[in-house]
């Protein structure tokens, strides 16, 4: 998109641009955003729920009473399918990761760095992180996955002399103690900050991509196409627009990430930073708005912040169907090896 610019209807630096009541209206919808985020975060966010007399939540504990945003830490790298090594996860991601990485190169290189100005390249980027963290988890849940198997067969090895003690008549605790090292194994631990970061920028993405290229097919090139003259798209458009959604969608099909409700939060807070980003700098600097609907000046301009607010939810919510679909085909052809997530 860095290759089509609008025409300023006004200049962007001056009082009168911000003291008017479309301001505060739009200032209105943010605020109110942020508000719902916050109200939402702080009252579901977090492995369990909290109680007066218990304050310890520290990675790698196990919660009696577990929240809706509970992460364990195999989660971040582990397959869907229980016979799925998660190398296949991993090699996954890593192409991927390469793959945009190079696209997003390529652009800002033949475009130059004011692509960055656009909601596109900020999610095109952090699914790009996305990704990448991905990829450094999945390395230590292929070494973590090693060292399970490796402790597996050594229990039941261990298990089996044991028992065999027991049935000699020597040792009554042994079979209990063979037991117990095995439920040893069969402990998950709570996810530390790396794997909620992780779920957080993939429900991040989930709805900032469908956002991004909703509005991009359905609003902004039908609008360019009737009113500007000589537009056109690029390989860079088309490939900002849908790699990011096939790629999120591979890796949504592989992982066993959570998809809970309530982080759509931070959707609305990744939005809303975008949104003041852009006011701060057009009130620094009176330079031409990446998105037409986004012009302070235009007297529907509430009505089109709110609008694209209010999109959020549809785009969160195909997402969750995404995953629901998920659930249910793999559980009915794959009963005996999907893992669903609980």
């Amino acid at each position: 998109m860095a290759s089509w610019q609008p025409e300023m209807a006004e200049d962007t630096a001056t009082s009168s641009y911000w003291l008017n009541w479309r301001v505060l209206v739009c200032t209105t919808w943010l605020l109110i955003s942020m508000v719902f985020a916050s109200f939402l975060i702080s009252r579901y966010e977090g492995s369990r729920r909290r109680s007066s007399d218990d304050d310890d939540d520290r990675p790698g504990r196990e919660c009696k009473e577990k929240g809706p945003g509970v992460l364990y830490e195999d989660e971040a790298w582990r397959p869907c399918l229980k016979g799925m090594h998660p190398v296949w996860l991993l090699g996954f991601r890593v192409g991927s990761f390469f793959v945009l990485l190079v696209l997003l190169t390529v652009n800002a290189i033949v475009d130059g760095g004011s692509i960055f100005y656009y909601y596109t390249q900020w999610t095109f980027t952090l699914v790009t992180i996305y990704f990448g963290l991905g990829s450094v988890l999945s390395i230590y849940g292929c070494y973590a996955h090693r060292n399970k198997v490796v402790g597996e067969r050594a229990d039941i090895e261990l298990v089996d002399s044991r028992q065999h003690s027991l049935a000699n008549g020597r040792g009554s605790n042994a079979a209990k103690d063979g037991l117990k090292l095995n439920q040893l194994h069969q402990d998950r631990r709570i996810a530390g900050f790396w794997g909620y970061a992780f779920q957080i920028i993939f429900q991040i993405n989930a709805g900032a991509v469908l956002l991004t290229d909703c509005v991009f097919w359905f609003i902004i090139v039908p609008f360019l196409t009737t009113t500007t003259r000589n537009y056109g798209l690029n390989f860079f458009m088309v490939n900002m627009h849908s790699v990011n959604i096939v790629f999120l969608l591979g890796d949504t099909v592989l992982n066993s990430l959570r998809f809970p409700w309530f982080r759509i939060a931070y959707f609305f807070l990744w939005t809303t930073f975008y949104v003041i980003f852009q006011w701060i700098l057009h009130a620094c600097i009176s330079i031409w708005w990446p998105y037409p609907f986004l012009d302070l000046s235009a007297s529907l301009v509430p009505l089109w912040y709110a609008t694209v607010g209010m999109m959020h939810f549809p785009c969160y919510g195909m997402f969750i169907l995404v995953i629901q679909i998920k659930q249910c085909l793999l559980s009915r052809y794959f009963p005996e090896s999907y893992e669903q997530m609980r």
